[in-house]
């Protein structure tokens, strides 16, 4: 017994001499369960390179209070998620924070119990600085062409991370802006395929919300150029607006205007809770999509989509956004649910819904209950302009029966919405002349005119059709053309 206690006393000792004489392992050697927790753990910033971000809303007026209220949720998320205020661009006309119809002046909200997302937001851009050539120039880095505002731009070198959101109504191939012109798809892609020529980024993720975002993209994005984008809708249906009032839940009752918008929402209320270390753009890719669907019922809602480099969603949001590091213990894992929404509004019916809810609020004595009546039915009027003069043109051009089914074609998917850009633009300058201004109702109708280009008429013929279509541009200040064409 002795002898055998001894032998096994001998051999324990050898193990451990050979264990310190050992070189120690390789730290890259892991079990299969270590392995994603101390990457996500090495990654520093300088691991990513420098984290960049130009978050845009396109949109002005308080009945536009959503699209802004994005913008300043997504900065708050970029800040807590250790992005530096000179990596983070952000353009917004900043009218509504003080707006005298902001029942909490000098705040903000995104969400009908969240807090203040308007303080600390740079101004880096604001009123008439936002606009399409001070937004390509600040994607380029070049600080030469941008006129007014910060002077901040996108200096970004080849190791860097992009984050692009864009927040505003739109239309087939047009995103709005609170200026004219408006901005194009083809032009924004070519800005994207220049910024990746100069070799001034790794890699570039765009998230986009408008109606018809979708079309922006579809069949002009190219899959090699390092850009990932995401839509809240696909090229052929509106995007939507939530926390309006009337939904569950509701804005405070104070609040006339919607809060924010579906897929904007969707991603951001995501983005605050999770260790976004853990989380990739796929697995919020899929979840935005579920959210924004309603489990793929679509009894409101749009279809969320992807385009360009597709490979790039395996990647972790961390490399674009950052993460907060409160949400350490929050990982994401497959089978996370968010809220669902009761309701939503049409992007397109939001600013109806505010002009609405101040009417009846006030009452029938109240000195501006006549105001208010005015303003909506200025913009039913509009609408119903924009609406019948388009379809009047059609049936010019194409008959009665014909011009219907022409002006509402939709091209298969992965083909672009136009296949001359510049016929396009000419096609809505010689509306506009005759008809007054297509606002940001009227993008509505920017796959007619696609498809008055794509059947080969010339914007000559559509200008004296046109003129006799329109025998006068209406007064009210939708229609008007004072602050120029949109293209």
């Amino acid at each position: 017994m002795m002898a055998a206690r001894l032998r096994l006393a001998l051999l324990l000792s050898v193990c451990l001499c050979a264990a310190r004489a050992r070189p120690s392992l390789d730290p890259t050697i892991r079990l299969p369960s270590e392995r994603a927790a101390a990457a996500a753990a090495d990654e520093t910033d300088d691991a990513v390179g420098t984290r960049w971000a130009v978050l845009i809303a396109g949109s002005n007026g308080y009945y536009n209070y959503r699209h802004q209220a994005d913008i300043c949720h997504a900065y708050q998320i970029m800040k807590k998620g250790g992005l530096k205020d000179e990596n983070i661009i952000v353009f917004m006309y900043d009218d509504i924070a003080h707006s005298p119809e902001n029942p909490r002046p000098g705040v903000i909200i995104n969400h009908p119990k969240g807090g203040d997302v308007y303080a600390g937001v740079p101004k880096d851009y604001t009123g008439r600085e936002v606009n399409v050539n001070n937004f390509f120039a600040v994607l380029l880095g070049n600080k030469t062409a941008v006129t007014g505002g910060s002077g901040k731009v996108v200096n970004s070198g080849p190791n860097d991370h992009i984050f692009v959101f864009y927040s505003d109504h739109g239309g087939p191939g047009v995103l709005g802006m609170p200026t004219y012109p408006y901005l194009y798809g083809d032009d924004l892609v070519n800005v994207l395929k220049k910024k990746h020529a100069a070799g001034t980024y790794k890699s570039l993720v765009f998230y986009l919300e408008a109606c018809e975002s979708g079309s922006i993209f579809e069949g002009l994005l190219p899959n090699d150029i390092n850009v990932y984008a995401t839509t809240a809708s696909n090229a052929e249906e509106s995007s939507w607006g939530t926390y309006c009032p009337g939904e569950i839940p509701s804005p405070p009752p104070e609040y006339d205007t919607c809060l924010g918008d579906l897929y904007s929402v969707a991603w951001m209320e995501d983005s605050d809770f999770h260790n976004l270390r853990t989380e990739s753009l796929k697995q919020q890719y899929n979840l935005v999509k579920d959210r924004t669907s309603v489990h793929n019922t679509f009894t409101y809602g749009s279809h969320v989509m992807q385009y360009g480099s597709l490979n790039l969603n395996t990647q972790q949001l961390f490399s674009y956004i950052g993460t907060n590091p409160a949400n350490d213990n929050n990982k994401f894992v497959e089978g996370n649910a968010l809220p669902t929404f009761t309701r939503a509004v049409h992007q397109r019916d939001a600013d109806l819904v505010y002009f609405w809810q101040k009417y009846r609020k006030l009452a029938e004595s109240s000195p501006g209950k006549d105001d208010a009546r005015k303003e909506l039915l200025e913009v039913m009027a509009h609408r119903s302009h924009v609406d019948n003069s388009v379809e009047l043109i059609g049936s010019l051009l194409f008959g009665s029966e014909e011009g219907a089914r022409v002006l509402k074609a939709v091209r298969a998917a992965g083909e672009p919405l136009v296949d001359d850009w510049s016929c396009l633009k000419s096609m809505v300058r010689a509306f506009e002349a005759q008809c007054g201004s297509l606002a940001q109702y009227g993008m509505k109708h920017m796959r007619s005119f696609a498809n008055i280009c794509n059947a080969g008429i010339l914007p000559e013929t559509v200008s004296k059709v046109a003129a006799q279509a329109c025998t006068s541009i209406p007064s009210n200040p939708w229609s008007s053309i004072h602050k120029g064409f949109s293209a």
